[in-house]
């Protein structure tokens, strides 16, 4: 355990070597708190405040007053190792994830997307094709989580290297790199992850939908301006008649991931 000789924080002593004591310490705990690292310079400035009250509250609420005196309980807590319920991996998932989930409703696609999205599918459906929507609007954190986790777990980020999120207390540091991937591996495994996710993905801004579409034989479908079109099996990435049928509706395809139409193709 770290030294401390005297008082930090509201009305406290605050010598230059326990100040930068605690800094050091509150950087331990700054990914799953989701402030961003201090400096350690040694003088109690407002972000040093504010990341000790942010401690408190979440660590020791009895205790949450901006000061912290040797031995204590935020000094104890200070200590510790993360919490092992903040980092990633298969439990965090499973007690976090539905925090942040997506819509799969049509309605919460942004406008006027969300109308020609409607048009596009009821289209569809008259002329005998069967849709399944998956995924429309994306949680932002949602997208983060999916997008981070599947790039440690390929080995492209680091975990260390991950940057925080607001409103995500997870932390993907582990301590060991191959510790790291590991549990990052078990949430790439639990969201179901096939193709990389992204990070500036039109489901965040309510403008993509997933989306599988499929029929049997020869049907015909209207387009945007009325005019039938005849559409062959199969459904979704491999059918050009079918990519133009939405494309007139304003719902456009994007080649290289099979569920996945938008307002741009992107």
């Amino acid at each position: 355990m770290a030294a401390l000789q005297q008082s930090v924080g509201d009305k406290g002593v605050n010598r230059s070597a326990d100040v930068r004591t605690v800094q050091t310490l509150l950087n331990g705990h700054s990914r799953w708190l989701m402030f961003s690292p201090l400096p350690a310079s040694g003088s109690l400035g407002a972000d040093t405040l504010a990341a000790l009250r942010s401690f408190q509250a979440r660590s020791v609420p009895q205790a949450a007053r901006g000061l912290l005196e040797p031995g204590d309980a935020t000094w104890r807590a200070l200590n510790a190792v993360v919490p092992d319920s903040a980092l990633s991996g298969a439990a965090w998932w499973v007690a976090n994830q539905a925090r942040y989930v997506n819509s799969a409703d049509v309605s919460a696609l942004e406008p006027p997307f969300a109308s020609h999205v409607a048009n596009f599918i009821a289209a569809l459906r008259k002329g005998g094709a069967s849709v399944h929507v998956s995924a429309t609007r994306r949680s932002k954190v949602r997208a983060y989580l999916m997008h981070y986790c599947w790039e440690i777990a390929h080995g492209r980020v680091r975990a260390e290297d991950v940057p925080a999120e607001t409103g995500c207390d997870i932390v993907w540091d582990h301590g060991d790199d191959a510790a790291s991937r590991r549990a990052a591996w078990q949430m790439v495994r639990l969201f179901k992850i096939a193709f990389k996710p992204s990070l500036k993905s039109r489901h965040i801004r309510g403008l993509a939908i997933d989306m599988s579409i499929t029929w049997s034989g020869t049907i015909k479908v209207r387009d945007a301006a009325g005019k039938e079109s005849s559409l062959a099996p199969p459904g979704n990435d491999a059918n050009t008649a079918l990519h133009k049928v939405g494309a007139s509706y304003g719902v456009h395809k994007l080649l290289s991931d099979p569920p996945h139409w938008s307002d741009n193709g992107h």
